[in-house]
Protein backbone atom coordinates (compact mmCIF):
# COMPACT_ATOMS: atom_id res chain seq x y z
CA UNK A 1 0.00 0.00 0.00
CA UNK A 2 2.93 2.14 -0.95
CA UNK A 3 2.42 5.43 -3.31
CA UNK A 4 5.08 7.87 -4.34
CA UNK A 5 4.96 11.64 -2.79
CA UNK A 6 4.15 13.87 -5.92
CA UNK A 7 4.70 17.70 -4.88
CA UNK A 8 3.85 20.59 -7.33
CA UNK A 9 6.64 22.20 -8.83
CA UNK A 10 5.22 25.58 -8.14
CA UNK A 11 5.77 25.16 -4.52
CA UNK A 12 9.13 23.39 -4.16
CA UNK A 13 11.73 25.09 -2.46
CA UNK A 14 15.57 25.52 -4.65
CA UNK A 15 17.83 22.80 -3.92
CA UNK A 16 20.27 23.35 -1.41
CA UNK A 17 23.90 23.14 -1.52
CA UNK A 18 24.36 19.62 -0.89
CA UNK A 19 22.45 18.77 -4.41
CA UNK A 20 18.78 17.43 -3.02
CA UNK A 21 15.40 18.99 -2.25
CA UNK A 22 14.43 20.21 0.97
CA UNK A 23 10.55 20.74 0.74
CA UNK A 24 8.74 22.45 4.06
CA UNK A 25 7.46 20.31 6.91
CA UNK A 26 3.36 21.83 5.83
CA UNK A 27 3.56 20.09 2.71
CA UNK A 28 4.96 16.39 3.68
CA UNK A 29 2.11 16.65 6.39
CA UNK A 30 -0.04 17.31 3.58
CA UNK A 31 1.21 14.94 1.04
CA UNK A 32 1.19 12.31 3.51
CA UNK A 33 -2.34 12.99 4.81
CA UNK A 34 -3.41 12.30 0.73
CA UNK A 35 -1.69 8.99 0.04
CA UNK A 36 -3.72 8.08 3.48
CA UNK A 37 -7.10 9.16 2.02
CA UNK A 38 -6.42 7.57 -1.36
CA UNK A 39 -5.16 4.51 0.68
CA UNK A 40 -7.40 3.83 2.87
CA UNK A 41 -10.83 3.71 2.16
CA UNK A 42 -13.63 4.13 4.90
CA UNK A 43 -13.77 1.17 7.11
CA UNK A 44 -15.17 -0.07 10.13
CA UNK A 45 -13.35 0.06 13.62
CA UNK A 46 -14.11 -1.65 16.74
CA UNK A 47 -12.86 -0.43 20.37
CA UNK A 48 -13.61 1.26 23.44
CA UNK A 49 -14.24 5.15 23.79
CA UNK A 50 -11.61 6.77 25.87
CA UNK A 51 -10.71 10.43 26.16
CA UNK A 52 -14.31 11.71 25.50
CA UNK A 53 -14.15 15.41 24.92
CA UNK A 54 -17.13 17.24 23.43
CA UNK A 55 -15.60 20.77 21.96
CA UNK A 56 -17.92 23.88 22.75
CA UNK A 57 -18.16 23.49 18.70
CA UNK A 58 -19.82 20.39 18.69
CA UNK A 59 -17.37 18.45 17.70
CA UNK A 60 -16.47 15.36 18.90
CA UNK A 61 -12.52 14.37 19.83
CA UNK A 62 -11.70 10.96 21.73
CA UNK A 63 -9.60 7.84 21.56
CA UNK A 64 -10.63 4.38 20.09
CA UNK A 65 -8.38 1.81 22.41
CA UNK A 66 -7.86 -1.67 23.07
CA UNK A 67 -5.67 -4.37 24.49
CA UNK A 68 -2.73 -3.41 22.04
CA UNK A 69 -3.02 -0.18 20.88
CA UNK A 70 -5.47 3.25 20.68
CA UNK A 71 -5.80 5.84 18.40
CA UNK A 72 -7.08 9.51 18.11
CA UNK A 73 -10.41 10.07 16.48
CA UNK A 74 -12.29 13.26 15.54
CA UNK A 75 -16.28 13.55 14.78
CA UNK A 76 -17.51 16.49 13.28
CA UNK A 77 -20.58 18.07 14.30
CA UNK A 78 -22.63 17.45 11.28
CA UNK A 79 -21.78 13.61 11.56
CA UNK A 80 -22.20 13.08 15.30
CA UNK A 81 -25.46 14.79 15.19
CA UNK A 82 -27.27 11.81 13.70
CA UNK A 83 -25.77 9.09 16.24
CA UNK A 84 -28.62 8.12 18.32
CA UNK A 85 -27.01 8.18 21.88
CA UNK A 86 -24.00 9.50 23.22
CA UNK A 87 -21.00 7.61 24.14
CA UNK A 88 -19.59 7.09 27.39
CA UNK A 89 -16.37 6.20 28.67
CA UNK A 90 -14.86 2.27 28.20
CA UNK A 91 -18.50 2.48 26.22
CA UNK A 92 -17.85 -0.63 23.19
CA UNK A 93 -18.76 1.21 19.71
CA UNK A 94 -18.06 0.69 15.93
CA UNK A 95 -16.70 3.45 14.11
CA UNK A 96 -17.22 4.12 10.37
CA UNK A 97 -13.95 6.40 9.52
CA UNK A 98 -11.40 7.35 7.04
CA UNK A 99 -7.76 6.94 8.21
CA UNK A 100 -6.06 10.86 7.85
CA UNK A 101 -3.67 13.11 9.56
CA UNK A 102 -4.25 15.91 11.35
CA UNK A 103 -1.59 18.03 9.17
CA UNK A 104 -1.12 20.96 11.89
CA UNK A 105 0.78 18.50 14.51
CA UNK A 106 1.31 15.80 11.95
CA UNK A 107 -0.45 13.50 13.91
CA UNK A 108 -2.57 10.18 12.52
CA UNK A 109 -6.62 10.21 12.98
CA UNK A 110 -9.64 8.57 12.11
CA UNK A 111 -11.49 11.01 10.69
CA UNK A 112 -15.19 9.42 12.07
CA UNK A 113 -18.32 9.50 9.53
CA UNK A 114 -20.77 7.07 11.33
CA UNK A 115 -20.97 5.19 14.73
CA UNK A 116 -23.03 2.63 16.89
CA UNK A 117 -22.66 0.40 19.68
CA UNK A 118 -20.40 -2.86 19.02
CA UNK A 119 -22.71 -5.42 17.59
CA UNK A 120 -26.50 -5.14 15.84
CA UNK A 121 -28.52 -8.10 16.89
CA UNK A 122 -29.48 -11.06 14.81
CA UNK A 123 -29.75 -8.64 11.67
CA UNK A 124 -25.86 -7.80 11.57
CA UNK A 125 -24.69 -11.10 12.01
CA UNK A 126 -26.74 -12.37 9.71
CA UNK A 127 -25.11 -9.82 7.83
CA UNK A 128 -21.91 -10.66 8.50
CA UNK A 129 -22.41 -14.54 7.33
CA UNK A 130 -23.76 -13.47 4.17
CA UNK A 131 -21.35 -11.28 3.63
CA UNK A 132 -18.38 -14.16 4.10
CA UNK A 133 -20.31 -16.69 2.44
CA UNK A 134 -20.43 -14.59 -1.02
CA UNK A 135 -16.98 -13.56 -0.48
CA UNK A 136 -15.90 -17.30 -0.44
CA UNK A 137 -17.73 -17.67 -3.30
CA UNK A 138 -15.65 -14.82 -5.32
CA UNK A 139 -19.04 -12.42 -5.51
CA UNK A 140 -16.73 -9.43 -4.41
CA UNK A 141 -13.83 -10.47 -7.11
CA UNK A 142 -12.57 -7.14 -7.93
CA UNK A 143 -11.45 -9.29 -11.48
CA UNK A 144 -15.56 -9.60 -12.16
CA UNK A 145 -15.93 -5.99 -11.67
CA UNK A 146 -16.55 -4.27 -14.99
CA UNK A 147 -16.54 0.03 -15.66
CA UNK A 148 -19.51 2.02 -16.69
CA UNK A 149 -19.23 3.34 -19.72
CA UNK A 150 -18.28 6.58 -20.29
CA UNK A 151 -21.51 7.67 -23.04
CA UNK A 152 -24.27 5.15 -22.60
CA UNK A 153 -26.77 5.19 -24.84
CA UNK A 154 -29.88 4.04 -22.19
CA UNK A 155 -29.75 4.21 -18.66
CA UNK A 156 -32.08 2.21 -16.51
CA UNK A 157 -33.70 2.88 -13.12
CA UNK A 158 -34.61 -0.08 -10.59
CA UNK A 159 -36.51 1.35 -7.81
CA UNK A 160 -39.61 2.16 -6.60
CA UNK A 161 -42.00 4.74 -8.53
CA UNK A 162 -43.10 6.23 -5.24
CA UNK A 163 -39.50 6.80 -3.82
CA UNK A 164 -37.68 10.01 -3.20
CA UNK A 165 -34.11 8.62 -4.26
CA UNK A 166 -36.16 8.07 -8.38
CA UNK A 167 -36.69 11.75 -7.96
CA UNK A 168 -33.39 12.86 -7.19
CA UNK A 169 -31.77 10.23 -9.44
CA UNK A 170 -34.34 11.39 -13.13
CA UNK A 171 -33.50 15.29 -11.63
CA UNK A 172 -29.82 14.43 -11.95
CA UNK A 173 -29.94 12.97 -15.12
CA UNK A 174 -31.79 15.61 -16.67
CA UNK A 175 -29.51 18.29 -15.52
CA UNK A 176 -26.45 16.63 -16.40
CA UNK A 177 -27.25 14.23 -19.72
CA UNK A 178 -30.53 14.98 -20.81
CA UNK A 179 -29.98 13.64 -24.22
CA UNK A 180 -29.64 10.15 -22.49
CA UNK A 181 -32.81 8.51 -22.37
CA UNK A 182 -34.05 6.62 -18.91
CA UNK A 183 -35.89 3.82 -18.31
CA UNK A 184 -37.60 2.71 -15.07
CA UNK A 185 -38.07 -0.49 -13.57
CA UNK A 186 -40.54 -0.16 -11.35
CA UNK A 187 -40.01 -2.63 -8.33
CA UNK A 188 -41.24 -2.07 -4.50
CA UNK A 189 -37.75 -1.97 -2.45
CA UNK A 190 -38.91 -2.62 1.31
CA UNK A 191 -41.56 -5.04 2.95
CA UNK A 192 -42.17 -8.78 2.42
CA UNK A 193 -41.20 -10.22 -0.98
CA UNK A 194 -39.47 -7.10 -1.66
CA UNK A 195 -36.03 -8.98 -2.39
CA UNK A 196 -37.23 -11.63 -4.67
CA UNK A 197 -39.30 -9.25 -6.60
CA UNK A 198 -36.07 -6.98 -6.62
CA UNK A 199 -33.98 -9.64 -8.21
CA UNK A 200 -36.98 -10.37 -10.79
CA UNK A 201 -36.22 -7.02 -12.25
CA UNK A 202 -33.03 -7.02 -11.96
CA UNK A 203 -33.12 -10.01 -14.30
CA UNK A 204 -36.06 -8.42 -16.61
CA UNK A 205 -33.72 -5.68 -16.76
CA UNK A 206 -30.41 -7.42 -18.13
CA UNK A 207 -32.93 -10.19 -20.25
CA UNK A 208 -34.17 -7.28 -21.96
CA UNK A 209 -30.56 -5.65 -22.47
CA UNK A 210 -31.95 -2.13 -23.77
CA UNK A 211 -29.80 -0.67 -21.26
CA UNK A 212 -26.17 0.12 -21.04
CA UNK A 213 -25.86 0.85 -17.40
CA UNK A 214 -28.39 -0.16 -14.46
CA UNK A 215 -28.96 2.30 -11.23
CA UNK A 216 -30.25 0.49 -8.63
CA UNK A 217 -31.28 2.93 -5.94
CA UNK A 218 -33.43 3.72 -2.62
CA UNK A 219 -32.90 6.25 0.01
CA UNK A 220 -31.42 6.08 3.72
CA UNK A 221 -33.04 4.01 6.07
CA UNK A 222 -32.07 1.47 9.24
CA UNK A 223 -30.46 -1.67 8.88
CA UNK A 224 -34.29 -3.27 8.70
CA UNK A 225 -35.52 -0.86 5.77
CA UNK A 226 -32.38 -1.98 3.85
CA UNK A 227 -32.41 -5.66 4.34
CA UNK A 228 -34.19 -6.41 0.59
CA UNK A 229 -31.25 -5.70 -0.52
CA UNK A 230 -29.02 -7.38 2.07
CA UNK A 231 -30.64 -11.10 0.60
CA UNK A 232 -29.04 -13.79 -1.33
CA UNK A 233 -31.37 -13.75 -4.36
CA UNK A 234 -31.10 -9.83 -4.88
CA UNK A 235 -26.60 -10.97 -4.98
CA UNK A 236 -27.23 -13.50 -7.58
CA UNK A 237 -28.96 -11.65 -9.14
CA UNK A 238 -26.83 -8.16 -9.87
CA UNK A 239 -23.69 -11.29 -10.22
CA UNK A 240 -25.54 -12.22 -13.33
CA UNK A 241 -26.85 -9.19 -14.31
CA UNK A 242 -25.66 -8.87 -18.29
CA UNK A 243 -24.75 -4.96 -18.09
CA UNK A 244 -22.76 -3.15 -15.73
CA UNK A 245 -24.86 -2.30 -12.06
CA UNK A 246 -24.22 0.52 -9.73
CA UNK A 247 -25.31 0.73 -6.16
CA UNK A 248 -26.65 3.62 -4.77
CA UNK A 249 -28.81 2.36 -1.98
CA UNK A 250 -28.86 4.38 1.71
CA UNK A 251 -27.38 7.04 2.87
CA UNK A 252 -22.75 7.80 2.44
CA UNK A 253 -22.49 5.74 5.70
CA UNK A 254 -24.97 2.58 4.72
CA UNK A 255 -23.57 -0.72 3.37
CA UNK A 256 -25.43 -3.54 1.97
CA UNK A 257 -24.88 -6.66 0.25
CA UNK A 258 -25.35 -5.53 -2.93
CA UNK A 259 -22.79 -2.87 -2.70
CA UNK A 260 -20.57 -4.90 -2.35
CA UNK A 261 -21.72 -6.99 -5.24
CA UNK A 262 -22.59 -4.42 -7.61
CA UNK A 263 -20.00 -3.43 -10.77
CA UNK A 264 -20.03 0.31 -8.89
CA UNK A 265 -20.84 1.65 -5.33
CA UNK A 266 -22.18 4.92 -5.15
CA UNK A 267 -22.53 6.97 -1.85
CA UNK A 268 -26.19 8.14 -2.65
CA UNK A 269 -28.86 7.55 -5.19
CA UNK A 270 -27.87 10.99 -6.91
CA UNK A 271 -24.02 9.77 -6.68
CA UNK A 272 -25.08 6.82 -8.60
CA UNK A 273 -26.78 9.29 -11.05
CA UNK A 274 -23.69 11.67 -11.22
CA UNK A 275 -21.42 7.92 -11.90
CA UNK A 276 -23.25 6.95 -14.80
CA UNK A 277 -24.01 10.52 -16.97
CA UNK A 278 -21.38 12.11 -18.51
CA UNK A 279 -21.95 15.49 -17.73
CA UNK A 280 -23.64 17.61 -21.00
CA UNK A 281 -22.07 21.10 -19.51
CA UNK A 282 -18.63 19.34 -18.95
CA UNK A 283 -18.34 17.99 -22.56
CA UNK A 284 -19.29 20.98 -23.92
CA UNK A 285 -17.13 23.04 -22.18
CA UNK A 286 -14.04 20.54 -23.63
CA UNK A 287 -15.61 20.66 -27.06
CA UNK A 288 -15.26 24.35 -26.65
CA UNK A 289 -11.82 24.08 -24.91
CA UNK A 290 -10.71 21.78 -27.73
CA UNK A 291 -12.06 23.75 -30.44
CA UNK A 292 -10.32 26.76 -28.99
CA UNK A 293 -7.16 24.69 -28.72
CA UNK A 294 -7.15 23.35 -32.08
CA UNK A 295 -7.88 26.81 -33.78
CA UNK A 296 -4.85 28.13 -31.86
CA UNK A 297 -2.33 25.35 -33.01
CA UNK A 298 -3.85 25.85 -36.31
CA UNK A 299 -2.78 29.40 -35.76
CA UNK A 300 0.16 28.77 -34.74
CA UNK A 301 1.10 26.52 -37.77
CA UNK A 302 -0.25 28.83 -40.11
CA UNK A 303 2.69 31.65 -38.61
CA UNK A 304 5.68 29.24 -38.43
CA UNK A 305 4.60 28.03 -42.35
CA UNK A 306 4.36 31.66 -43.43
CA UNK A 307 7.34 32.77 -41.28
CA UNK A 308 8.99 29.61 -43.26
CA UNK A 309 8.14 31.63 -46.29
CA UNK A 310 9.73 34.79 -45.59
CA UNK A 311 12.95 32.57 -44.68
CA UNK A 312 12.92 30.83 -48.35
CA UNK A 313 11.80 33.57 -49.84
CA UNK A 314 14.71 35.81 -48.23
CA UNK A 315 17.23 33.24 -49.53
CA UNK A 316 15.71 32.89 -53.26
CA UNK A 317 18.64 34.41 -55.37
CA UNK A 318 18.30 34.65 -59.15
CA UNK A 319 20.59 32.32 -60.85
CA UNK A 320 23.60 34.68 -62.06
CA UNK A 321 24.29 35.91 -58.62
CA UNK A 322 24.66 32.26 -57.45
CA UNK A 323 26.59 31.16 -59.98
CA UNK A 324 29.04 34.39 -59.21
CA UNK A 325 28.98 33.88 -55.85
CA UNK A 326 30.16 29.92 -56.68
CA UNK A 327 32.57 31.68 -58.87
CA UNK A 328 33.71 33.85 -55.97
CA UNK A 329 34.83 30.70 -53.87
CA UNK A 330 35.97 28.78 -56.83
CA UNK A 331 38.74 31.54 -57.18
CA UNK A 332 39.37 31.91 -53.62
CA UNK A 333 39.78 28.42 -53.04
CA UNK A 334 42.20 28.41 -55.92
CA UNK A 335 44.22 31.11 -54.03
CA UNK A 336 44.46 29.02 -50.85
CA UNK A 337 45.27 25.84 -53.04
CA UNK A 338 48.48 28.05 -54.43
CA UNK A 339 49.26 29.49 -51.31
CA UNK A 340 49.29 26.11 -49.80
CA UNK A 341 51.05 24.51 -52.40
CA UNK A 342 53.90 27.23 -52.66
CA UNK A 343 54.23 27.08 -49.24
CA UNK A 344 54.50 22.91 -48.77
CA UNK A 345 57.27 23.04 -51.13
CA UNK A 346 59.20 25.88 -49.31
CA UNK A 347 58.82 23.51 -45.98
CA UNK A 348 59.68 20.36 -47.90
CA UNK A 349 62.63 22.30 -49.44
CA UNK A 350 63.96 23.69 -45.87
CA UNK A 351 63.24 20.05 -44.12
CA UNK A 352 65.62 18.99 -47.16
CA UNK A 353 68.49 21.68 -46.38
CA UNK A 354 67.79 20.82 -42.67
CA UNK A 355 68.68 17.19 -43.11
CA UNK A 356 71.29 17.77 -45.58
CA UNK A 357 73.58 19.81 -42.86
CA UNK A 358 72.55 17.02 -40.32
CA UNK A 359 73.98 14.18 -43.26
CA UNK A 360 77.03 16.65 -43.57
CA UNK A 361 77.85 17.30 -40.25
CA UNK A 362 77.20 13.42 -39.17
CA UNK A 363 79.70 12.23 -42.06
CA UNK A 364 82.99 10.35 -41.18
CA UNK A 365 86.25 10.92 -42.45
CA UNK A 366 88.10 7.98 -44.15
CA UNK A 367 91.56 8.97 -44.49
CA UNK A 368 91.52 9.90 -40.99
CA UNK A 369 90.33 6.76 -39.87
CA UNK A 370 92.23 4.52 -42.20
CA UNK A 371 95.67 6.74 -40.78
CA UNK A 372 93.96 5.64 -36.93
CA UNK A 373 93.86 1.71 -38.12
CA UNK A 374 97.29 1.73 -39.27
CA UNK A 375 98.26 3.21 -36.46
CA UNK A 376 96.18 0.49 -34.06
CA UNK A 377 97.57 -2.22 -36.87
CA UNK A 378 101.28 -1.34 -35.98
CA UNK A 379 100.79 -0.72 -31.88
CA UNK A 380 98.93 -4.63 -32.17
CA UNK A 381 101.80 -5.55 -33.85
CA UNK A 382 104.34 -4.63 -31.43
CA UNK A 383 102.34 -5.53 -28.45
CA UNK A 384 101.88 -9.12 -30.05
CA UNK A 385 106.06 -9.47 -30.33
CA UNK A 386 106.24 -7.99 -26.70
CA UNK A 387 103.97 -10.46 -25.50
CA UNK A 388 105.48 -13.47 -27.66
CA UNK A 389 108.74 -12.41 -25.98
CA UNK A 390 107.37 -12.91 -22.36
CA UNK A 391 105.64 -16.02 -23.18
CA UNK A 392 108.94 -17.59 -24.64
CA UNK A 393 111.31 -16.37 -21.66
CA UNK A 394 108.39 -17.65 -19.07
CA UNK A 395 108.54 -20.93 -20.92
CA UNK A 396 112.34 -21.05 -20.54
CA UNK A 397 112.09 -20.47 -17.03
CA UNK A 398 109.88 -23.81 -16.41
CA UNK A 399 111.67 -25.65 -18.92
CA UNK A 400 114.53 -25.07 -16.51
CA UNK A 401 113.01 -25.83 -13.20
CA UNK A 402 111.10 -28.70 -14.94
CA UNK A 403 114.50 -30.09 -15.91
CA UNK A 404 115.75 -29.58 -12.22
CA UNK A 405 112.85 -31.50 -10.91
CA UNK A 406 113.54 -34.60 -13.00
CA UNK A 407 113.96 -38.18 -11.62
CA UNK A 408 116.69 -38.86 -14.06
CA UNK A 409 118.73 -35.92 -12.49
CA UNK A 410 117.93 -37.50 -9.22
CA UNK A 411 119.37 -40.41 -10.17
CA UNK A 412 122.16 -38.83 -11.93
CA UNK A 413 123.10 -37.26 -8.42
CA UNK A 414 123.30 -40.66 -7.07
CA UNK A 415 120.02 -41.64 -6.16
CA UNK A 416 118.26 -45.04 -6.57
CA UNK A 417 114.75 -45.83 -7.01
CA UNK A 418 113.64 -49.67 -5.44
CA UNK A 419 110.48 -50.88 -6.91
CA UNK A 420 109.17 -54.25 -5.43
CA UNK A 421 108.11 -57.44 -7.58
CA UNK A 422 104.39 -55.53 -8.37
CA UNK A 423 106.40 -52.11 -9.51
CA UNK A 424 105.67 -50.52 -6.55
CA UNK A 425 107.78 -48.12 -5.08
CA UNK A 426 109.97 -48.94 -1.57
CA UNK A 427 109.69 -46.08 0.97
CA UNK A 428 110.63 -47.85 4.28
CA UNK A 429 112.75 -50.80 5.17
CA UNK A 430 109.49 -52.49 6.52
CA UNK A 431 108.72 -53.01 2.69
CA UNK A 432 111.52 -55.11 2.22
CA UNK A 433 111.45 -59.06 2.66
CA UNK A 434 114.34 -61.24 3.06
CA UNK A 435 114.25 -63.70 -0.03
CA UNK A 436 112.57 -61.35 -2.37
CA UNK A 437 113.51 -59.39 -5.37
CA UNK A 438 113.54 -55.75 -6.23
CA UNK A 439 114.25 -53.65 -8.94
CA UNK A 440 116.89 -51.18 -9.24
CA UNK A 441 116.83 -48.05 -10.74
CA UNK A 442 120.07 -46.09 -11.38
CA UNK A 443 120.79 -43.08 -13.35
CA UNK A 444 122.51 -45.69 -15.84
CA UNK A 445 120.62 -48.64 -16.04
CA UNK A 446 118.28 -50.93 -14.48
CA UNK A 447 119.49 -53.81 -12.05
CA UNK A 448 117.88 -57.17 -10.25
CA UNK A 449 119.10 -58.10 -6.43
CA UNK A 450 117.91 -60.13 -4.18
CA UNK A 451 117.60 -59.11 -0.45
CA UNK A 452 119.05 -62.11 1.63
CA UNK A 453 118.40 -60.25 5.46
CA UNK A 454 116.30 -57.19 5.98
CA UNK A 455 118.36 -55.26 9.37
CA UNK A 456 116.79 -52.12 9.95
CA UNK A 457 118.33 -49.23 11.52
CA UNK A 458 118.43 -45.54 11.58
CA UNK A 459 120.15 -43.49 9.46
CA UNK A 460 120.51 -39.52 8.36
CA UNK A 461 119.82 -38.28 4.83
Amino acid sequence: MSESLNFSRESQPAAPAGGREAIPVGELNHAISQVLERNFPLLWVRGEISNFTRAASGHWYFSLKDARAQIRCVMFRGRNQHVGFVPREGEAVEVRALVSMYEARGELQLGVEAMRRAGLGNLYEAFLRLKEKLAQAGLFAPERKRPVPAHPRAIGVVTSLQAAALRDVLSTLRRRAPHVPVVVYPVPVQGAGAAEKIAAMIDTASARNECDVLILCRGGGSIEDLWSFNEECVAQAIARCAVPLVSGVGHETDFTIADFVADVRAPTPTGAAELVSPDRAHMLMQALRARNALAQCMQRQLDRRAQGLDWLARRLRSPQAQLQERRLQVDNLMRHLRSALRDTVAARRHQQQVLAMRWAAGRPDLAAAQAELRRVALRMGDAARRQHERAGQRWQRAAGALELLAPQRTLERGYAVLLDQRGHALRSPAELRAGTTIEIHLAEGVADAGIASVQPRLGEV
